[in-house]
């Protein structure tokens, strides 16, 4: 397995309060674990709510008595979801605060993935690429409705707007998601800070071909800095059967 995880501030953005994780290794009974997630809040507090989620996360994967993939990262992300909420009702400089979540493990053969918001996860192979999250954002809805009209969605005045995040609610509604491992080569978590500038045909010419992860990484943050760097930019290439 090789995997490159990046996260980078922007050109717009003066803090970065993405939060990117990645693990070839074991968590608990987790065999690789990858976690991207996007803050949303006031000062400091979408930085908190980002670093925050993914750490607790972790560590009741690590402590789960769960056996299921699946399992497993829902009681995760349910306690993650649990302790922002609480503590945001508690702390006015932490009100509002939130994030999105995206995970992805690879066991017995699948891939397993749980999101809750717009930050995605994408397989691919040398001949095409394919979304796996549905983003839970205003913008997406309104398209899957058939409610967005003529409207470009990269430049819908609420195209920012989620529908779900950690924290934003007492009970969270987690996507979950499996692919067998026959279906592509490689696969990538990142944050809208990289969709929203670099469209998926150019995510696919730069994860083809035979450049390493860190390569992959690296080039597809560089570009959407290139074409605007309006958000925090975040992205984990992975090549699970790449040695």
């Amino acid at each position: 397995m090789r995997y490159f995880a990046l996260t980078d501030t922007g050109r717009s953005r003066t803090e970065n309060q993405d939060y990117v994780y990645a693990s070839g290794g074991g968590v608990g009974i987790l065999p690789n674990i990858f976690i991207v997630a996007d803050g949303m809040g006031g000062h400091n507090a979408g930085d908190y709510a980002s670093r925050r989620a993914v750490n607790i996360a972790l560590k009741e994967i690590e402590n789960s008595n769960e056996s299921k993939p699946v399992a497993i990262l829902n009681q995760a992300i349910k306690k993650a979801n649990r302790i922002l909420f609480e503590e945001a009702s508690k702390d006015p400089a932490k009100r509002g605060m939130g994030t999105t979540f995206v995970a992805a493990t690879i066991s017995d053969k699948k891939l397993y993935v749980a999101n809750v918001g717009d930050s995605r996860l994408y397989i691919a192979n040398d001949s095409t690429i394919c979304q796996i999250t549905r983003d839970h954002s205003l913008v997406q809805e309104m398209m899957r409705n058939g409610d967005l009209g003529k409207f470009d969605p990269k430049r819908h005045p609420k195209r920012n707007a989620i529908t779900r995040a950690i924290g934003a609610e007492e009970d969270v509604h987690i996507d979950f998601f499996e692919v067998a491992n026959n279906n592509f080569e490689q696969f990538l978590l990142c944050s809208d800070g990289l969709t929203n500038m670099v469209d998926d045909n150019e995510l696919f010419a730069q994860l083809k071909g035979n450049a390493d992860a860190k390569t992959k990484a690296n080039v597809l943050v560089s570009l959407a800095n290139r074409k605007g760097g309006l958000d925090n930019i975040s992205a984990i290439v992975v090549e699970p059967f790449e040695e």
